[in-house]
């Protein structure tokens, strides 16, 4: 299965760990979007959105992660567990995943990312934002020790894991939500390739094409 994407991509990790978790190999394509090789034409006629990730399966062309994720549990898990067949328990999931896109990564892009890599002044109303988003998800978590509601880990904890990396790689201080926190360390040990998520998370280099100088530079 072909595979482009950016190392530091949280949802290009998330892919990466549910490739893993599912026993699929990628062949693996970087596309430097600092650099905008998604731009290139081959790439464009892969993908006319020239989004990452993106993922080719026989012919088979799919971008955006959480998609990838769905077909990777559906299409390879042995298990079933991943992304469980009962309608409710895939209703959370799914909303797991939405509640990830909207609240959870992208509340990391509006607070943390002009601070990392454009060297602007933090923004208190964004971190509010991102507190909040930490309380909901405490919040999921009171029941049951997966993000979804669930005894064991989905494609929705292995997305918001690869979320929750950055903000630690980040330094965000997340030992108030006991919940949050208990489930974090408890996804370390058991999603496969969290070592390897955690290394490409801290690799920035790609993005220096876009940090702005600071003043005096």
């Amino acid at each position: 299965m072909d595979f482009y994407y950016l190392p530091p991509s949280p949802p290009c990790r998330a892919v990466e760990m549910a490739a893993k978790a599912v026993g699929v190999t990628l062949n693996k394509k970087i596309v430097n979007t600092a650099a905008k090789e998604q731009l290139n034409p081959d790439f464009v006629k892969i993908n006319p959105q020239h989004t990452i990730p993106t993922i080719v399966d026989n012919g088979f062309v799919l971008w955006e992660s959480r998609p990838i994720l769905i077909y990777l549990a559906e299409g390879y898990d042995k298990t079933g567990e991943l992304y469980p067949k009962v309608p409710k328990t895939k209703a959370i999931i799914n909303q797991r995943l939405y509640f990830d896109m909207g609240v959870f990564y992208k509340s990391f892009l509006e607070y943390y990312v002009p601070i990392m890599l454009r060297n602007q002044p933090a923004d208190p109303e964004k971190f509010k934002d991102v507190e909040a988003a930490f309380e909901l998800l405490d919040t999921f978590l009171t029941a049951k020790p997966y993000a979804a509601d669930t005894d064991t880990y989905t494609i929705a904890d292995i997305a918001l894991v690869a979320s929750m990396t950055n903000y630690e790689m980040a330094g965000f201080d997340y030992s108030k939500y006991a919940n949050v926190a208990k489930w974090y360390e408890n996804c370390k040990r058991v999603i496969p390739g969290y070592e390897e998520n955690v290394v490409s998370s801290k690799d920035l280099s790609y993005f220096q094409l876009t940090k702005q100088p600071t003043q005096g530079e």
